[in-house]
């Protein structure tokens, strides 16, 4: 998909990229300069950085979390992070609980240890089905973790009620299941009102995946774990095992940025350009998808998930879409696990890396290729 949308003139909600016109880039010009200035272990092998672990202990309790710099284990993004606590905690064939459909670069982190796949429903106004969590607690033999999104989840957007939260977090308790809880997303809420992760209610069995790459650029490979204290030692084992070392420079970077105190300004401007980018895609499906579609309004992170009426398939007119229109999307059977009946008409859309009037000239271009594909099946779609 990277490869298709890199061509000129393709309008692509495809991907979830953080927008690149966003990056600090002058910033982290500074903090690099001044990295490499002033320390001299900033491109030698090294350990994690304190000042930024502490920075991000700090930031965790904007997200409602109490944790220590001890308990942060720094990662190079968040998808090792997700790799680690896979190994760390699943056994080869191991039952774990994951949603029917979600983001693909968990399947493929727990891929190599051939587990079982429990898939559980969700909905792309709540998310997770939490009555579904709990029968599946109940099972035997015990799953080897639950991995969860609690706000602006991929595919789908949503984001979990308060009630959610709390509930699964109660139900790792009783359980003893742990819940790998990837927050992404969580610092670019929308809302006027953030809701605490998960790890907020439960500090022992529910392990935290954050990372810089949405908030300040992806190719500084930073993100963390959050953690009991004792799980820090064999994570840093199955670390060195998968890559040696830290980003020593882009920790330390991003030390020196926070540092500066240029962080907060940058968080609450992306949050408000990526509202408008948002709302201009909400706006324009509105004017121009087929009668009967139905999407999500997310309230964090970068997707919409949009389920066409009954009969058109979101594969066919992606290839269709690629070729007359050259707009690119990911249909929905693309995020399905295991065995779970695939979201045939479905599509996920991000809105992330385009400015507002591409955007809506991609919902035209795509509202046309829905009317070529529903023509082809003999249908005229209305509009909603």
């Amino acid at each position: 998909m990277l490869v298709a949308t890199a061509r000129p003139g393709v309008v692509s909600f495809a991907l979830g990229l953080p927008a690149a016109d966003r990056f600090p880039t002058r910033g982290l010009e500074r903090a690099i300069d001044a990295t490499l200035a002033g320390d001299p272990r900033a491109l030698q092998y090294g350990p994690a950085s304190k000042e930024l672990r502490t920075f991000v202990a700090a930031l965790m309790r904007r997200r409602g979390v109490t944790c220590t710099a001890e308990q942060v284990f720094l990662t190079a993004g968040a998808q090792q992070g997700m790799s680690l606590l896979a190994r760390l905690l699943v056994g080869r064939g191991d039952p774990i609980l994951l949603e029917d459909h979600g983001y693909t670069g968990f399947h493929q982190a727990v891929a190599p240890l051939e587990p079982r796949l429990v898939t559980i429903p969700w909905s792309s106004e709540e998310g997770i089905d939490v009555g579904a969590v709990e029968r599946a607690m109940r099972s035997r033999p015990r799953p080897a973790l639950l991995y969860a999104m609690s706000d602006g989840h991929n595919p789908s957007g949503a984001s979990m009620p308060l009630e959610s939260r709390r509930r699964l977090a109660a139900l790792a308790r009783e359980h003893e299941v742990p819940i790998v809880e990837d927050d992404a997303y969580g610092m670019l809420s929308y809302d006027e009102e953030d809701l605490p992760a998960i790890r907020a209610f439960e500090p022992d069995w529910v392990l935290h995946l954050g990372s810089f790459s949405k908030t300040l650029a992806p190719a500084l490979r930073t993100g963390w774990i959050v953690a009991p204290e004792e799980l820090v030692g064999p994570l840093a084992s199955l670390k060195e095992a998968s890559d040696i070392d830290t980003a020593t420079l882009g920790q330390r970077a991003i030390a020196a940025f926070v540092a500066s105190g240029e962080f907060d300004a940058h968080l609450d401007a992306l949050r408000a350009e990526y509202a408008r980018r948002r709302d201009a895609m909400l706006g324009a499906m509105a004017a121009t998808f087929p009668a009967g579609t139905r999407w999500s309004i997310p309230r964090a992170g970068f997707f919409v998930w949009a389920e066409m009426p009954s009969g058109l398939d979101a594969t066919e007119l992606l290839g269709l879409s690629l070729e007359r229109e050259q707009v690119a999307f990911l249909p929905g059977p693309a995020f399905t696990a295991g065995d779970a009946r695939p979201a045939v008409s479905s599509m996920r859309l991000s809105f992330s890396a385009l400015p507002a009037d591409a955007i809506v000239e991609g919902m035209a271009r795509l509202r046309r290729s829905i009317e070529a594909l529903a023509g082809r099946r003999g249908r005229e779609p209305g509009r909603g």
